[in-house]
């Protein structure tokens, strides 16, 4: 298994224990039977998809027709809407039809490892010429309706949430994401049946200390183990060295920092724990086949288009 994957079947480990945990499901059926609002927990990587007869789901967004079919519009939403909340935190925006999407992240140390998702609500009540400028949207992306009426339909019965009641709704999400970041940290010291307890003590010291010196003594105390026998397990477990991956979990973090554009370059390599620009150049070179500067201005337009 290469290094990327290696890092990232360990994040969906996580993942889908958080979507399996009873603190989750406890608290998406009460939010749902709250506000009135969807809420969904997604991974990092996850493709566009809504799945069919949500609780509390938009009829409009279900009409759109899920995955394969899905408008250009809704991917493109989807898809700044999950970037802006890897660098900013909780993140509310306008989809293009007027409705109201919010991205919560939920963190693994300083790593996003999923995001909580509601809203597909309107803040303000929809009128025909709001559905017109959005069937427009639709057809310039190659969406035709079969049932340009029952699509209308959808689109008024969806609801509306005054934008005050909104924000209260959303600032409940984000005291939740923060307990389920907790909840996260927690679950990765609980030994699973596929990750000795130790290594998995160590991953939670690595990600709440990124930012500070992880020599090899001071790591392996914290999983309860002796050195040497700490290098080899973390290397059969992890498929890395030590150094190799407090590395690569550091350039993660940098790629998110440097998204920042009043962010200096110099304050991010010093922010995520290396000890020299030049190191952080040559590490981040390594990884990503790109200068920092080159990477930030890359994702940065991309964003933007």
């Amino acid at each position: 298994m290469g290094d990327q994957a290696t890092l990232q079947n360990y994040e969906h480990r996580i993942f889908k224990r958080l979507a399996e945990s009873d603190l989750y499901r406890t608290y998406q059926d009460a939010f749902r039977n709250a506000t009135g609002l969807p809420l969904r927990l997604v991974a990092v990587d996850e493709q566009w998809c809504l799945p069919e007869h949500l609780d509390n789901q938009s009829p409009f967004c279900e009409k759109l027709n899920l995955c394969d079919s899905a408008c250009q519009a809704c991917i493109a939403t989807n898809r700044r809407l999950m970037e802006e909340a890897k660098i900013k935190g909780p993140v509310s925006c306008g989809c293009f039809s007027g409705m109201s999407a919010t991205a919560v992240p939920v963190k693994l140390g300083s790593s996003p490892v999923a995001f909580l998702k509601t809203g597909q609500v309107f803040q303000r009540t929809p009128e025909e010429a709001d559905f017109q400028r959005v069937l427009g949207t639709l057809r310039e992306n190659n969406f035709v309706p079969d049932d340009v009426d029952t699509l209308k339909a959808a689109y008024f019965q969806t609801k509306t949430v005054d934008p005050e009641r909104y924000q209260s709704m959303v600032t409940l999400l984000i005291s939740f994401g923060e307990q389920l970041s907790r909840h996260a940290d927690d679950l990765a010291t609980v030994q699973d049946g596929r990750e000795p307890e130790a290594i998995a003590k160590a991953r939670k010291f690595i990600h709440a200390n990124l930012d500070e010196a992880l020599a090899l003594p001071v790591v392996a105390r914290h999983a309860g183990l002796s050195e040497s026998h700490f290098c080899r397990v973390f290397k059969e477990v992890i498929g890395l060295t030590l150094t190799e991956y407090i590395t690569r979990c550091r350039i993660a973090w940098a790629k998110r920092e440097l998204l920042r554009p009043a962010a200096r370059i110099s304050d991010v390599a010093f922010k995520v724990g290396f000890q020299s620009l030049s190191q952080f150049n040559r590490s981040f070179a390594r990884l990503c086949n790109c200068s920092p500067s080159a990477y930030r201005t890359q994702r940065i337009d991309k964003t933007a288009s």
